[in-house]
């Protein structure tokens, strides 16, 4: 059959079936409204079900985000309170339960391993803003409490090395609270050795941990402040000027009062005391001709004339 001949064919059959497709919508028509229904009610469904995931999934992560603010807010307000000998380390216990109620509803596995992580340090954080010692039954429920964040965080994390890093390392400072130094260097080498993890932040803090961890092995005792001495009143200064001892003998000499006034002055100046009757001088070879050593006794020009 030649090219032709097929197109020319198919042409007759694509007008037939346009011929009649008028009259085959007529007689199936409620076939065609209810396949038109369902295909408009799918599309809406898969519409909706997009919008709404996306919109949780915003809507999870900036409740993830403010919980997490939450904590360090919480850290901040318990430091201020403890200045007026006040104890609020509790309040880190409702956004730590906030973070577990989010890693179960949470939308990715990455998302709830990191609200667990989070979960656990807050429940740590709460034993160590305590101002008191609590008991040591109160200590190890919180610890398991912790230890049992982090190890679901590892199973959530299996394909993030930095979050499952993160755990591991969690679950050593876990037994460090609890004495177990053994059991945690051996978690810290886990940590360091594994080459999947290398490049994490956990990996080089683990590292770190093995190095100083026997400083921390140690039991550190506090002296007490020492006792403020008591305050003595203090008096009224008297400001004292120095005396320099550079200047002439005549500038640190105190003023007298009673030096004689200059017979030259004008009548009312002021009261003149005697002068004495000789004055001497003693000479100076560098004037020329030597001047009397005695001179007759000064008259006062405002005295009457005897």
């Amino acid at each position: 059959m030649k090219a032709e001949h097929r197109h020319e064919l198919k042409t007759n059959e694509l007008v037939e079936w346009l011929t009649n497709l008028p009259q085959w919508a007529r007689e199936n028509r409620i076939t065609l409204i209810i396949a038109s229904v369902v295909i408009a009610v799918a599309a809406g469904l898969y519409i909706w079900k997009v919008y709404t995931k996306n919109i949780a999934a915003v809507q999870k992560q900036l409740q993830f985000t403010n919980l997490v603010s939450q904590v360090s807010m919480s850290k901040m307000q318990i430091l201020g309170a403890q200045a007026d000998g006040r104890d609020l380390s509790f309040i880190l216990l409702q956004p730590a339960e906030n973070l577990k109620n989010l890693a179960q509803n949470a939308n990715t596995n990455e998302m709830a391993a990191f609200a667990l992580i989070k979960r656990a340090e807050a429940i740590r954080a709460e034993l160590h803003y305590r101002l008191g010692t609590g008991s040591n039954q109160d200590l190890i429920r919180q610890i398991e409490q912790a230890k049992n964040s982090y190890a679901q965080a590892i199973e959530k994390a299996s394909s993030n090395p930095s979050l499952m890093a993160a755990a591991q390392f969690g679950l050593g400072l876990c037994e460090e609270e609890l004495g177990d130094f053994e059991k945690a260097a051996q978690i810290y080498r886990e940590v360091a050795e594994n080459p999947n993890l290398q490049g994490t932040v956990a990996n080089t803090a683990a590292k770190h941990r093995l190095e100083t961890m026997a400083d921390y092995k140690q039991k550190l005792t506090f002296k007490p402040a020492p006792k403020p001495r008591p305050v003595t009143p203090i008096g009224p200064l008297i400001h004292k000027l120095p005396i320099d001892t550079n200047l002439s003998p005549d500038i640190n000499r105190p003023v007298e009062t009673n030096l004689p006034h200059d017979i030259n002055l004008p009548a009312g100046s002021g009261p003149r005391p005697q002068s004495p009757n000789n004055v001497s001088v003693v000479p100076d070879t560098n004037l020329g001709p030597q001047m009397p050593t005695s001179v007759p006794p000064l008259t006062d020009v405002n005295s009457p004339n005897k």
